[in-house]
């Protein structure tokens, strides 16, 4: 009888669990396995991606499509991400600040530090072609949750002293309200400065356009002290900072 009343008990507290776990950005859902050759070609695919040896790819490959969701989905993205906001957070306590104001930080937004992978679930996590349109009627919804090791980072580096500037391509004449809204409901409050593209970086290409902002931060007398980004495109360019951190996505590439 005892050992009965054990088992229910177990089967409770695990229905309980996979429910919780159900509600989270990056749990697992069901995926069709892969053969083992195609299982390991798209995870040289991936690999290639996060390594910038395809720079400039367009879409996921098709037969892939069930790798990438089982990466996102299945626990090893959150995993990863968690474990370079661990090396960015060595680095932050090695930084002694100069206590003058200029010490800066520069976190990019979209899948840095908030998410849009429920978007990208319906996009086939990347398979599917950009859709301008979409992604707008996405954003302007504000519902992109936070990426928790992120927005710990984000967190700590506010309250250890740095100037936090958060610096994204979303266009900042449809997009800013949206935007801001959307970040503070998840937390990420106390930086110093939200930067978005405006038309004076129309049809300019990303590095382009966030080279121009930093260069300008660094006129303006500040030292960027570290550089968070999810794609790398973030990370090139001019005064990219003592450090740069990249956040892995194989669901697109932003030229």
């Amino acid at each position: 009888m005892a050992k009965r009343v054990r088992d229910i008990l177990s089967m409770f507290v695990l229905a309980i669990f996979s429910k919780v776990i159900g509600r989270k950005p990056y749990s697992r859902r069901s995926a069709p396995a892969e053969p083992e050759s195609e299982a390991n070609e798209c995870l040289s695919w991936r690999l290639a991606v996060e390594a910038n040896n395809m720079p400039g790819w367009s879409t996921v490959p098709l037969h892939c499509l069930s790798h990438v969701e089982t990466y996102m989905m299945g626990g090893q993205y959150e995993q990863d991400v968690n474990y370079i906001v661990e090396q960015i957070e060595n680095y932050v306590s090695q930084v002694v600040l100069k206590g003058d104001g200029c010490d800066a930080w520069i976190l990019d937004i979209d899948d840095t530090c908030i998410s849009n992978l429920f978007y990208y679930k319906d996009k086939n996590y990347g398979c599917d072609p950009f859709d301008p349109g979409g992604f707008v009627a996405w954003v302007m919804k504000g519902e992109c949750p936070a990426i928790p090791a992120v927005l710990g980072l984000f967190t700590k580096l506010v309250e250890g002293g740095f100037k936090v500037f958060l610096l994204t391509g979303r266009d900042q004449q449809t997009l800013a309200p949206a935007t801001i809204a959307n970040l503070h409901n998840q937390g990420f409050i106390g930086y110093h400065r939200v930067i978005f593209r405006n038309q004076s970086f129309k049809g300019k290409s990303a590095v382009v356009f966030k080279s121009e902002v930093r260069k300008q931060l660094v006129e303006e007398g500040y030292r960027i002290w570290g550089n968070v980004g999810d794609q790398w495109t973030d990370l090139q360019g001019e005064c990219l900072g003592n450090r740069t951190f990249k956040i892995p996505n194989p669901m697109y590439c932003v030229p």
